[in-house]
C-alpha cells in the first residue's frame, strides 16, 4: 500500500501518529523529532506518488534533501514508499532500510536495524507483512519474505524466509515461539 491521493496521505499520517502513540500537540509538533521525520518522509511519498509538485521536480528534490537533512540527524536511512501506514520508529539510532524492501502495515522498528539487500543481485530485498515488531540490532537481508505479525528479536539474522504469526530470534533466526506481536498484546491487556 502506498499513498496514491490526498486522503491516503492523512490516513498514513494518523496512522503514523496513533503507532507513535503521541498527541497531536504544539508541543510535539515542535520537539518530537521522529514524528517530524515521519511527517517529511510521507510528505515526500505523497509528492513523489501523485506529482502534483507545486514546483515539478525542484520541489521533490527539496523534500528529499529536506528528509535526509533530518535522517541524518536522527541516524535514519529510510527511503520513500518502503512502509505502509502505522509506522512507529521507537527511537533516534541507527535505522538503514534498502530502497527494494517493503514492509507492511503497522511495523514498528528499534534502533541499530537493517534491512539489506541480496549479496547477488541489489534489487532484491525483504519483504514484510503486517503488524510486524523489528527488535534492536535485527538484521534482514536478501530476497526473503516475512509474513504478518512477526516478531523479530533483538540482535536476530534473518536470512531466510518465514510465515505469519511467529516470534523469530537468533543467528541466524529461528522460530522460538508460534505467538506473534498480537496475540502479546492481546494477552497483556
Amino acid at each position: 500500500m502506498k499513498i496514491n491521493s490526498k486522503k491516503d496521505y492523512k490516513f498514513f499520517l494518523e496512522a503514523d501518529l496513533k503507532a507513535l502513540n503521541i498527541v497531536p500537540s504544539l508541543k510535539n509538533k515542535l520537539t518530537h523529532d521522529i514524528w517530524t521525520f515521519q511527517k517529511k518522509l510521507r510528505k515526500l511519498e505523497y509528492y513523489l506518488n501523485c506529482k502534483c509538485s507545486p514546483l515539478g521536480k525542484l520541489f521533490t528534490v527539496y523534500l528529499r534533501l529536506n528528509l535526509r537533512r533530518k535522517g541524518r540527524k536522527l541516524g535514519f536511512s529510510i527511503p520513500p514508499n518502503v512502509f505502509g501506514p502505522g509506522l512507529s520508529i521507537a527511537h533516534a539510532g541507527t535505522i538503514v532500510v534498502n530502497s527494494n524492501a517493503k514492509i507492511g502495515c503497522n511495523c514498528r522498528i528499534h534502533v541499530c536495524v537493517n534491512i539489506g539487500a541480496d549479496i547477488n543481485d541489489g534489487s532484491k530485498a525483504p519483504k514484510i507483512g503486517d503488524d510486524c515488531y523489528i527488535g534492536p540490532g535485527v538484521k534482514a537481508y536478501g530476497d526473503i519474505e516475512i509474513g504478518s505479525n512477526v516478531g523479530m528479536g533483538a540482535n536476530a539474522v534473518v536470512n531466510k524466509s518465514f510465515g505469519s504469526n511467529l516470534t523469530i530470534a537468533g543467528v541466524p533466526a529461528k522460530i522460538i515461539s508460534q505467538v506473534g506481536p498480537l496475540q502479546y498484546r492481546d494477552t497483556s491487556e
